[in-house]
């Protein structure tokens, strides 16, 4: 034996690359990204694809106000994937952003910086404060687009679509006064959710409920009249959560299949219904007792007993409208769940209580004005009155509030608490509570027969309509649901969602009474209240709005506007503005059908937004394009759940668990937020913290090491050493099956929408089939065998597949870290981002041999592992290894086994378990096996002898 053996380590070929193990993705990806802007990458795609079937995502805009959140991100991270896969699969598909830029939010943040310089909005002139709006949102366009350009987000930057460019503006004008002209707009008076803090209606969409405590009182209205002639002089009682609305009571209701009792009480007769827990509550609350068998009863009867019933409001003693005498009204809704079973009705301020009014000539006095304070000429607590307040103000409502303590006074107040725990809205902005409050508003109907053209999207659900008739008309609610029946969803639990809103939804509200939206641009004839209809005057307002913006409507055009044929005297100009869920409604029309983007096309294939859009964006759209089109402007709507905290609770500033996607770029990479967006269940609540964040590095360390080995591995490799499938080892077909499948799976993830499962597929194939299985075995193969031997260059040829294939499959996932890894093979063949879906070439091999043989490695894995613990066996090369031999697929060698499961030797015996002694053999001092042939540790191996003889004659 001699002193020294030969160092071999110069004539193993291991795997060479200047792809970086360490990522170092904040400071590499913002040169990647400036590189894309520099070749504009997005129109080189565009050209490649140019011609090809289109799929157009019509992106839902986010709202100008503020810095990219973490739903910001992971919306933006699902668009951006279901383009660039669809884009993989050779579809042409663009991407415009865009933005929401009109409304209140905006609003109110300019307001809030004239209240800092103690600057009062009203006396600023309209058109100067709608430029300060109109400033603001585009400096936060400005700022979140190079927020979600840095997300890696691919699509048209330059030329975004924004709902107050003057274009859209006319568009979304011009989209109102087609629901004017085919009659599908009124002006009516009916109670809408309005803020009395931001002084406007306000849509279902800006409403959130929150628990509150508020004041309970029962208050007792004096019977005057009635068929039933006990019941005069009795005391009617009814229980409200809302005292501020006794001063417009207008009426009481009763259910007319209800059971009501007349109880005479300390002196007093009071009607309640005569339901045991219901009567339980008023005496407790009223007269701290309990009814039993000794209290008197003077009447009982059904609730239609009382039709006829007459009773005076509490402050009748003010004289004029408190003088007139309420009537008890039947009503389908009284019920005995809570309260006294007779409900106070003020048509101002209640849906069931205008409804019912309305149904027995009883209109509403609008007395409550924007502020939320009463009017200044009421009898009770008119603006002369110091203790008028709003409404909204708990000290107005209390049991020493003003309405309270006349109520006291006059001897009507039975009871006042303030311990009533309730759901209440809220606006979502200001988070002030709203009230009902009856103005009159501009509506579209959702009922109104013969208003629509219903039209088919999939001729496999055609419209059902009694006539038969060959082009159905109905209402715009039967077009809505009609449409929601042709639509896919994805999660499919959206349908019913939508569907149910739709369903129960009241008439659209589209006015609002604000400065900053695009105004309602109708003309309202004074004499009959009738809106004009002139296609000639109509095409001068969208021509006005189209070279003025929203200024375009400004007093100072409308005789312009109206022309010479109308006298503008004759005619109110009306000064509301849009619902702004009508501008992002309208966004199908200038953004698909403009023309401005000639890439795209009407309708779109997708819209994808959050799960609280199914009563915001999708159903704005859906009833604006059912409405002027017949359907709805999309075929598939995709929902994503919300992002929760680590610990699963709703993120808030103000228990300080927010998650910034800015931070998490800074430190960690956009590809790690991207990773993390496409990993979890979208379609449900998900979570974000250090510890997911951590997790998520993890894998994508793991997808970076399986590209890095790959990279090294196919130094060198070139079209001269590719050998064809039939030529190959069973592994390597086995493999290539594998990826077959896998291709498959990803194909069906794209279609389904489905990238959690995509990534999981993509994931798990790396670590499992490929790093754990594949290029552990074969790695003896490529350090050692030689570089003609054709199983090596069966490996490296297979190695060659799955880098074209993997660095695809990962390019719309992880953007920057695709764009790497391709260019550092490739580095003047352009963008990953511009290639194709892979082809994989058919590779058949038996799964089930196959997984049977993976079994049974496991198997000899978990055995050896107690010798590595003990360092009995420092490396599985140094085991020798026997196998149940039932265990072995038919098809393999001894030999076969060796390599497969990286031993010294495998042997088979009639045993039930795997067994393991350490070798004698002496190892290789090149590739470290333990071969019969090596007489000493050191010396080479036959293969390897002849490699480096091979070598050294070279």
């Amino acid at each position: 034996m001699t002193d020294e053996k030969r160092d071999y380590k110069d004539t193993v070929f291991l795997p060479k690359t200047s792809f970086p193990m360490k990522a170092g993705l904040p400071q590499k990806e913002p040169g990647i990204l400036a590189r894309w802007q520099d070749e504009d990458i997005y129109a080189q795609l565009r050209k490649a694809r140019e011609g090809r079937e289109t799929f157009i995502l019509h992106d839902g805009p986010p709202y100008a106000n503020g810095d990219m959140h973490i739903g910001h991100a992971l919306n933006h991270v699902l668009k951006d994937m279901v383009v660039r896969t669809q884009s993989l699969l050779g579809k042409n598909a663009p991407y415009v952003p865009g933005w929401d830029c009109h409304g209140l939010p905006i609003e109110w943040k300019v307001e809030e910086q004239y209240r800092k310089k103690k600057k009062n909005k009203d006396e600023v002139p309209q058109k100067e404060f709608r430029a300060e709006c109109r400033a603001y949102a585009a400096h936060w366009v400005d700022v979140q687009r190079e927020q979600l350009k840095r997300l890696g987000i691919n699509g048209d930057w330059d030329k975004p679509y924004l709902t107050m460019d003057p274009d859209a503006e006319a568009t979304i004008v011009g989209e109102l006064l087609k629901f004017a002209k085919s009659g599908q707009l009124y002006r009516g008076a009916k109670p809408v959710m309005w803020s009395p803090v931001e002084k406007t209606a306000l849509a279902d969409a800006e409403v959130e409920y929150e628990d509150i405590t508020s004041t309970q009182i029962d208050v007792a209205f004096e019977i005057v009249e009635s068929p039933v002639e006990e019941l005069v002089g009795a005391h009617a009682v009814i229980w409200t959560t809302t005292p501020w609305t006794i001063p417009v009571n207008q009426a009481l209701a009763y259910g007319p299949e209800v059971e009501y009792v007349a109880y005479k009480v300390n002196g007093r007769v009071i009607l309640i219904g005569s339901a045991p827990e219901l009567t339980k509550g008023v005496f407790a609350r009223a007269f701290d007792s309990t009814p039993d068998k000794s209290t008197d009863i003077v009447w009982r009867g059904l609730g239609a007993d009382l039709a006829g019933t007459k009773v005076r409001h509490p402050m009748h003693h003010l004289g004029g409208f408190y003088a007139e005498l309420r009537p008890m009204l039947a009503g389908t809704f009284v019920t005995t769940d809570s309260g006294t079973g007779l409900v106070h009705m003020a048509p101002d301020h209640g849906e069931d209580d205008f409804d019912l009014c309305k149904a027995n000539g009883i209109n509403p006095k609008f007395v409550v004005e924007g502020d939320g304070r009463y009017r200044e000429d009421w009898p009770w607590l008119g603006r002369g009155d110091e203790r008028n307040m709003s409404v909204i103000n708990p000290k107005f409502n209390a049991p020493d509030g003003p309405v309270c303590s006349d109520l006291r006074d006059a001897g009507a107040l039975l009871s006042a608490s303030t311990d009533y725990e309730h759901s209440y809205p809220h606006s979502w902005r200001s988070k002030a509570k709203v009230i009902f409050r009856c103005t009159p508003q501009w509506f579209v109907p959702m009922d109104k027969p013969g208003m629509v053209d219903i039209v088919d999207n999939n001729a496999e659900a055609r419209w059902e309509n009694e006539g038969g008739h060959p082009e159905p008309k109905g209402t715009l609610r039967e077009a809505a649901m009609h449409a929601i029946r042709n639509t896919r969803f994805v999660p499919e639990k959206g349908r019913n969602r939508i569907g149910s809103m739709v369903a129960g939804r009241p008439d659209w509200v589209l006015s609002r009474q604000r400065a900053w939206g695009v105004p309602v641009t109708l003309f309202v004839d004074r004499k009959t209240g009738e809106y004009l209809v002139d296609d000639a005057v109509n095409a001068r307002i969208v021509e006005s709005i189209r070279t003025h913006g929203v200024d375009g409507w400004d007093e100072e055009y409308a005789e312009a506007i109206l022309g010479p044929d109308y006298d503008l005297d004759d005619f109110e100009r009306v000064t509301d503005i849009l619902d702004v869920w009508f501008d992002s409604g309208s966004t199908h029309a200038f953004v698909l059908e403009s023309g401005k983007w000639p890439e795209l096309k009407w309708p779109a294939d997708l819209y994808l937004e959050g799960s609280d859009q199914h009563r915001g964006w999708f159903q704005s759209s859906l009833l604006e394009s059912c409405g002027t089109r017949g359907r709805a402007p999309y075929d598939a709507v995709l929902t994503h759940g919300f992002t929760m905290d680590a610990k699963g609770m709703k993120m808030s500033k103000s228990l300080g668990n927010t998650v910034s996607p800015l931070d998490i770029m800074r430190d960690y990479g956009a590809d790690i937020i991207r990773l993390w967006a496409l990993s979890v269940d979208y379609t449900e609540d998900h979570r974000i913290g250090p510890e997911i964040l951590k997790g998520v590095g993890d894998q994508y360390r793991r997808l970076r090491n399986t590209f890095r080995y790959l990279l090294g591995a196919l130094d060198g490799f070139s079209e001269e050493e590719r050998v064809g499938v039939e030529e190959m080892p069973e592994l390597e077909r086995y493999v290539l099956s594998l990826l077959g499948e896998v291709d498959r799976t990803l194909r069906q993830a794209v279609d389904d929408f489905d990238y959690n499962s995509y990534v999981r597929a993509l994931v798990d194939f790396c670590n499992e089939d490929l790093s754990a299985f594949f290029f552990d075995i074969r790695k003896d193969r490529l350090y050692c065998d030689a570089p003609d031997d054709m199983r090596r260059r069966a490996y490296r040829t297979v190695l060659d597949v799955l880098f074209h294939a993997l660095v695809r499959y990962a390019a719309p996932v992880l953007v920057f870290t695709a764009e790497e890894v391709w260019g550092t093979r490739y580095p003047d063949s352009g963008s990953v981002h511009l290639l194709e879906w892979p082809e994989v070439p058919a590779a058949e091999a038996s799964k089930e041999r196959w997984e049977a043989l993976r079994n049974l490695r496991e198997r000899v894995t978990e055995a050896i592992e107690p010798f590595r613990r003990e360092k009995t066996i420092r490396s599985s090369t140094a085991a020798e290894v026997t196998v149940p031999a039932d265990a072995v697929p038919e098809g393999f060698s001894d030999e076969d086994l060796a390599d497969l499961f990286i031993t010294a030797t495998v042997s088979r015996g009639q045993v039930d378990a795997v067994s393991v002694k350490p070798t004698d053999m002496a190892k290789c001092g090149r590739c470290w096996r333990h071969l019969p042939e090596v007489a000493e540790d050191g010396d080479a191996c036959d293969r390897c002898a002849e490699v480096v003889a091979e070598m050294e004659e070279a």
